[in-house]
């Protein structure tokens, strides 16, 4: 049973949920009441109620009941915590990929030799149904070429409407095609990070992500293009302020409750599968009504409503899925340079997943350096809580004057990236589809005006991919590539014994001719020019630079 509402205007706190009960001859488990929620200025949301236990001998595909969620707090108020999940008899869903396992270790993702790994890529989202990769061409080619030009990870996209068309009716076919490209990716050492996206709600007003059933469009829809939508759109703000209050969906059910058991059931259908690097929860969520107040620096919404349900979701996830890293954002406010204002998630091994778009470009100029405060805000938030940042969008441009900038405030701050986009292609909610590829079409041969080779050559740039140690600073300036690390574990333990690989991505693409390598402190242990640089350690030394300039 959910608990009760506060009433005291000022003090009136939510009461707890109550426990779900345990399931019989292998049932599921009760879920646990959500707790109450109050309008009282200082009053607390109270606690989820924890869920009951499944029965003996439960079947494959009964997953564990989830928590309650916390109830909502008023202004000067704290939000309730979720509840706990309960456990299953049912056997585990594990899939192994082929790649190392990576996870978050301090500012760093670390794969299972303990590593730094360094990750670049492109976005794959396909916003109409079927909502696959698939759907949109992509292949083994096109994986290929993405090796082949010295990338290493994939931001694919999940739609909620076409995972779960209707309340509990999961699309086993939708998951089956994702998992094909996950494999396809790892087959050609590219990791892939599940990103749960959405933007502007859904359908309902004019983007894609959560389901018709899942939307309370209880407000004059006005039907505005994107982006104005997002902010100007009283429908589309009513459903997300409807979505943060955790309002019944159609089936009786919180949306927040829904979301959890959704995230839940995808994160059993990867846990396990190495290739996957981590699972975001939510694209870009939306203040709602509060974005007014959320630009300004007002710390309520990421503090008392996102950060719950992080810890909510992030809770679903880990009741299947114990180690898979889980990304989660800021509001899509930060990339107006508001500051971050989230808590830490309870959950463990995670990572801040934020995006830089170069919002004002001067002709001649190029992007302002307003790019390097969202990062410096994303850096400032992830140091605070030891966890790393990552890049998960820039560009939605062919314009480059407005992506190197943001590549720069990237490689001086250490962090990997994807960039929006690979393809344009139903691209629904963006200014800039026509523009924003690398590959204009993925069910077309990957030669000619199919193919964006300015953007290609510029975002081929070389990098560190796995480093033997802790990088200090890298650049790629007038074709010289310059990196410096240490011999040390990121994790503080010691350091990597003599000898120990570090791989550097060198495509062709940006040395044609070959290249030459000045390196202090350790040996070139690859063939010449070849397509990854790898550099073993000298003994006794605690510090490695390299340097690769293009042959003459």
């Amino acid at each position: 049973t959910a608990g009760g509402a506060g009433a005291h205007l000022l003090f009136g706190d939510g009461g707890n949920g109550g426990a779900g009960g345990n399931g019989v001859d292998g049932a599921a488990g009760g879920a646990g009441g959500d707790g109450g929620s109050t309008a009282a200025l200082f009053g607390f949301g109270g606690d989820g109620g924890a869920a009951g236990n499944s029965g003996a001998d439960a079947s494959a595909g009964v997953l564990p009941a989830l928590g309650g969620a916390g109830g909502n707090a008023g202004v000067l108020g704290f939000h309730g915590m979720v509840g706990d999940f309960g456990l299953t008899t049912a056997p585990g869903n594990e899939t192994a990929g082929t790649l190392p396992t990576i996870s978050a270790d301090g500012n760093y993702l670390i794969n299972s030799d303990g590593q730094v790994v360094e990750l670049h890529g492109y976005n794959l989202i396909d916003k109409l149904p079927p909502g696959t990769p698939s759907a949109l061409g992509f292949d083994n080619a096109d994986a290929q070429f993405l090796e082949d030009h010295g990338y290493n990870v994939v931001r694919l996209g999940i739609i909620w409407s076409d995972l779960e068309p209707e309340p509990g009716v999961y699309n086993p076919a939708y998951l089956e095609s994702i998992d094909q490209t996950v494999n396809i990716l790892g087959q050609h050492d590219i990791y892939t990070i599940i990103d749960m996206h959405q933007d502007a709600y859904s359908t309902s007003f004019g983007g894609e992500g959560m389901p018709t059933w899942a939307t309370d469009a209880g407000a004059l829809n006005l039907n505005l293009p994107f982006p104005a939508n997002e902010f100007l759109d009283p429908a589309e703000l009513h459903a997300w302020d409807a979505f943060w209050g955790n309002a019944d969906a159609s089936n009786g059910i919180g949306l927040e409750d829904n979301y959890a058991q959704m995230a839940e059931y995808v994160a059993a259908n990867f846990n396990g599968n190495s290739d996957v690097a981590g699972i975001e929860i939510m694209n870009e969520p939306n203040p709602g009504s509060q974005w007014p107040l959320a630009v300004l620096g007002d710390p309520f919404f990421e503090q008392q409503q996102l950060t719950p349900f992080y810890d909510q979701v992030g809770e679903a996830i880990r009741a299947v899925d114990p180690s898979t890293t889980i990304f989660y954002e800021p509001s899509v406010t930060s990339t107006f340079m508001s500051p971050i204002h989230l808590g830490a998630l309870d959950v463990s091994n995670t990572a801040l997943s934020f995006h830089d778009y170069c919002q004002f470009s001067v002709p001649g100029i190029g992007c302002l350096p307003l790019v390097g405060v969202i990062a410096q805000n994303a850096v400032n938030y992830a140091q605070a809580h030891d966890i790393p940042a990552f890049m998960t969008e820039f560009g939605a441009t062919n314009n480059l004057a407005e992506i190197q900038p943001v590549m720069e405030v990237a490689d001086k701050d250490l962090i990997g990236w994807t960039e929006w986009a690979l393809t344009g292609q139903n691209d629904i909610t963006s200014t800039s589809a026509a523009t924003e590829w690398l590959i204009k079409n993925l069910s077309e041969p990957l030669t000619g005006s199919n193919v964006n080779t300015a953007n290609l050559d510029l975002l081929s740039a070389p990098y560190a991919q796995v480093i033997s140690g802790t990088p200090d600073s890298w650049s790629f300036n007038n074709g010289v590539f310059e990196f410096t690390y240490s011999t040390a574990e990121a994790g503080g333990s010691g350091n990597f014994a003599a000898g120990s690989d570090t791989i550097i991505s060198t495509p062709p693409v940006e040395f044609p001719n070959g290249y030459t390598v000045d390196v202090t402190g350790g040996a070139v242990t690859s063939a010449a020019d070849a397509p990854q640089l790898v550099v073993a350690s000298d003994p006794g030394v605690d510090t490695i630079t390299v340097i690769v300039t293009p042959a003459a």
